[in-house]
């Protein structure tokens, strides 16, 4: 009821107000039509009694007989309610004729004034009359002038009942208005309260992009903008206070996720069975995608689906293509795919790695794309969609798409599994629009990755040029405030999440003490104790900045020369993709840039850059790290790069020194570093000789800092971030009752 009444008393106040300022109006408009009217009818009886008076005025008669004529005529014609009195004025202007009723105020014009169009209105002591001149003519000759008054009391009545009738007129309309007001808002207020609880329960939210009632899609948004900081505030809550170990991730799937299952699909396998000499062997790429998701499938115990590509990987699965892994203790198990060479050097070295990974790395290397390469891009993206499908036991598993060899995948896998929770993690960086206009297919690469529930990558810049890239390519609706792409009827949240390795480091706990890595590297170097080493681990890429890294090392030794013979870099450079042409003269180049500087500086028992271009297993890597007293990592763009991290993870000592190149995404994080441009040889090598001469103190403050940072930001918390919003998706959903989608295409049977 007090609802209703916010509505009815400003109607009637409303109302009132303009029945008040109406009648005045209606009042005047009422005279004016009246006053047109008894002119009319003046005229009209000016006409009817012209004709006999002319022939009383004109008639021989003595005056008194003639009087008695005019006023037994006048007396007929005031038999009409409505006219007062009558009077004649002759042509002098003096009144001759009239009724005993004619008011005193009623008097002759002059003789020369103009004829009246429209009569006079009176308003004497009795009541208003209307007064009116009619010319007497005959035969030309203007004998004088008829004075009609009639009387206007009646319209004072007629006025009055017209105010009444306004005055019931508009308490009618406001009865009605608000009968249909109070209807209406009470059928809107039920609808807007059901609407609003079941964005409380989250229906709308979950299931739609807006719900269906406009009025409410403001509150949606303010209620979604609110949960979102509701939620995110509570996860921050929990994460700070969650030690994020693999006993806690796994906890999350229990709790969060109800154990849901879990799949994981990459290019490259975690583990390689090659042979060699003979025999087979186990390796582990050098790889920074599975530095950081191994730890996870370990805690999750799920499935990697991954390119068998090792020379042995067939002679290690089982029928079904399975093997458990890690070797020395089963935690999880790998599905291999089998590629034909044709599709690897399409999928893999032709589109992705020659197309894709220089679009997307700002290392001005020009990216190729070939329609072959895209055929078989699209076919190797169809092969591992049709894997995940035989793999998934259940309808809706969680599927983590890694990298850009899978952007089609996300949509192929939707369209088989709707109902799946699909997170596509982009391990490089994500370009401009601009530069990735320059991709023949990236209309269909952004609909394919438009097909994940949650896109990630390491850091906000790359997540607005994803925002960029969509709005300008697609017909999207990209909300930045929410961080959601609506395309195709399905919500994508685009996510930062940035990656990081774990805590502590597996590798770490079979390391001697730091002392003993130095002495032990030293030693196979042939350097003595006063040498002191740097160190570079990476793939042979072109984005990795190991050429200008050897010419930073360079200009350090020229400036000052003291170095020579005191300071050795050691750069671990991993084959990778050697049939590419491009890599080939990268290799090349690097082994040259090399011989050059160690024939510059060098001496017998002394190279100033120690190149070894090879495959390094994770404990001589992490042996390097430990011996080392400087890292550079001078990446010329880079999507996060780890190897930073496991520089910081392997100083449990404290010491050593980080330079970083501020063209990866650990430079955001890793601000303890020395930060540098690795295009500018001047910097960098004063960076290396600050790194040289830094006091332990300093040393100390900076790694301690970034080993923190490191420790509470790991990688079990960057998966569990993920599944975390993963699992509020699914959540919302289960809440909101089953997705309206087509039946799940069961390709087993195919």
């Amino acid at each position: 009821m007090r609802l209703s009444l916010r509505f009815l008393i400003p109607l009637a106040i409303a109302l009132g107000a303009i029945a008040y300022g109406v009648v005045p109006l209606v009042d005047e408009l009422t005279l004016k039509w009246f006053v047109r009217d008894l002119d009319i009818r003046k005229n009209l009886i000016a006409s009817a009694v012209q004709e006999p008076l002319v022939e009383l005025l004109t008639d021989n008669a003595r005056d008194r007989v003639r009087l008695q004529r005019v006023q037994a005529l006048f007396t007929r014609i005031l038999q009409d309610e409505r006219l007062f009195a009558l009077g004649f004025c002759d042509g002098a202007g003096k009144l001759v004729y009239r009724t005993p009723f004619l008011p005193a105020e009623v008097t002759c014009r002059p003789p020369d004034a103009p004829a009246e169009e429209a009569g006079r209105v009176l308003q004497p002591p009795r009541g208003a009359l209307h007064v009116g001149a009619t010319p007497v003519v005959a035969e030309g000759r203007r004998l004088g002038e008829l004075l009609i008054v009639h009387d206007m009391s009646f319209v004072e009545r007629r006025s009055a009942d017209t105010k009444k009738y306004i005055v019931y007129l508009f308490a009618a309309i406001g009865a009605v208005i608000a009968l249909i007001t109070v209807v209406i808002a009470e059928l809107s207020f039920r609808g807007w309260m059901a609407g609003i609880k079941a964005l409380i329960r989250g229906q709308s939210l979950a299931l739609s992009p807006e719900p269906k009632s406009r009025e409410l899609r403001p509150i949606a948004r303010d209620l979604e903008a609110m949960v979102r900081e509701l939620e995110g505030e509570r996860r921050m809550r929990d994460e700070s206070q969650i030690s994020w170990t693999p006993e806690n991730l796994r906890a999350i799937l229990r709790e969060d996720l109800k154990g849901d299952e879990i799949l994981i699909v990459s290019n490259r396998e975690p583990y390689i069975h090659v042979r060699k000499d003979g025999r087979v062997e186990v390796q582990r790429p050098a790889s920074g995608l599975v530095t950081a998701m191994e730890p996870v499938m370990r805690a999750c115990s799920g499935t990697w689906i991954a390119h068998g590509s090792g020379s042995a990987d067939r002679d290690a699965v089982d029928a079904q293509d399975h093997i458990m892994v890690p070797p020395e203790k089963p935690a999880y198990r790998i599905r291999r795919v089998w590629l034909t060479k044709e599709e690897e050097a399409g999928y893999y070295y032709g589109f992705a790695n020659e197309g894709l990974w220089p679009l997307c790395h700002i290392a001005h290397t020009r990216p190729v794309f070939r329609a072959s390469d895209w055929e078989h891009y699209r076919t190797v993206n169809q092969r591992f969609a049709q894997a995940v499908v035989q793999e998934s036991h259940t309808e809706n598993p969680i599927v983590l798409v890694q990298d850009y060899h899978f952007a089609l995948l996300p949509r192929m896998i939707r369209e088989r599994l709707p109902q799946a929770t699909i997170i596509t993690f982009w391990h490089i960086p994500w370009t401009n629009p601009e530069a990735f206009g320059v991709c023949p297919w990236r209309t269909e690469l952004l609909e394919g990755l438009l097909g994940s529930s949650i896109i990630g990558f390491h850091t906000q810049v790359h997540c607005n040029n994803f925002f960029d890239t969509v709005d300008r390519t697609l017909e999207a609706r990209v909300d930045r405030e929410t961080s959601s792409i609506h395309f195709g009827g399905n919500p994508t949240e685009v996510r930062r999440y940035p990656i990081s390795i774990e805590w502590p480091p597996a590798p770490l706990a079979a390391q001697p003490s730091v002392p003993e890595c130095r002495a032990a590297v030293r030693s196979a170097l042939g350097l003595g104790a006063e040498v002191r080493l740097g160190i570079g681990v990476d793939r042979m890429d072109y984005t990795k900045g190991i050429l200008e890294r050897f010419a930073a090392v360079e200009r350090l030794l020229e400036l000052e020369p003291h170095w020579i013979g005191r300071f050795a870099f050691i750069q671990i450079a991993a084959p990778s993709r050697s049939s590419i042409e491009e890599y080939q003269s990268l290799d090349a180049r690097v082994r040259a840039a090399a011989m050059r500087i160690n024939a510059r500086f060098g001496s017998k028992g002394y190279e100033p850059i120690v190149l070894k271009v090879e495959h390094h297993d994770a404990n001589h890597v992490y042996t390097h790290y430990r011996a080392s007293d400087v890292c550079f990592v001078s990446s010329l763009h880079d999507g996060m790069n780890l190897v930073a991290k496991e520089f910081v993870a392997a100083r449990d000592d404290e010491r050593g020194v980080l330079v970083l190149s501020q063209f990866t995404g650990a430079a955001r994080e890793l601000s303890e570093a020395l930060i540098v441009n690795p295009y500018d040889t001047e910097q960098c090598a004063a960076a290396l000789l600050a790194a040289l001469t830094m006091p332990p103190d300093e040393q100390r403050h900076r790694m301690r800092s970034m080993r923190s940072l490191i420790q509470e930001f790991n990688v079990y918390r960057w998966a569990g971030r993920m599944l975390l919003d993963a699992a509020r998706m699914r959540n919302r959903r289960r809440v909101s009752g089953p997705r309206d989608a087509a039946k799940v295409i069961d390709l087993r049977r195919a």
